[in-house]
């Protein structure tokens, strides 16, 4: 057996449909219908092309704003930190681990819904000033920074 010996399985492969071959199938005008702008070759034309008619997506008013700029934060509540323990340092990862938040966003803002009854030590991108003064009521620290970039070990 070499590979000269080789061909495909019986009705495994289809020869291809050459268009434009005669008056058979597919010839003369080769399943382009007759004259006009689809039939001719080379450029074809865009998909919201409309025949020179103003596009339904010009003719629609532009509605709203998009702020690239937004940022948005993942929003913790201070009720929800009393599940860890005593003495903890409470990190990004900490949070996303315990599924308080499922991603960080722009960063973490802890709010004053609630009450915080351990201390903690809380590391937060933003924290709301009545949550801040609550923190500070419970005996915990805030830490305030930057957006968490690599995992902590």
């Amino acid at each position: 057996m070499d590979l000269s010996t080789l061909k495909p399985a019986a009705g495994s492969r289809k020869s291809a449909n050459r268009k434009g071959r005669g008056f058979g199938g597919k010839g003369k005008t080769a399943g382009r219908g007759q004259k006009g702008q689809k039939a001719r070759e080379g450029k074809k034309i865009r998909l919201s092309f409309e025949g020179g008619q103003m596009p339904l997506m010009r003719r629609m008013p532009k509605r709203g704003f998009n702020n690239l700029s937004r940022k948005e934060y993942a929003i913790v509540n201070l009720d929800e930190l009393n599940r860890f323990d005593e003495g903890t340092t409470v990190s990004v990862t900490r949070l996303i681990e315990a599924g308080l938040i499922k991603k960080e966003l722009s960063g973490v803002k802890i709010l004053a819904s609630g009450t915080l009854n351990k201390k903690l030590t809380i590391q937060a991108t933003k924290v709301s000033k009545t949550a801040q003064i609550a923190i500070e009521k419970a005996g915990s620290k805030i830490e305030l920074v930057a957006k968490h970039s690599a995992p902590e070990k």
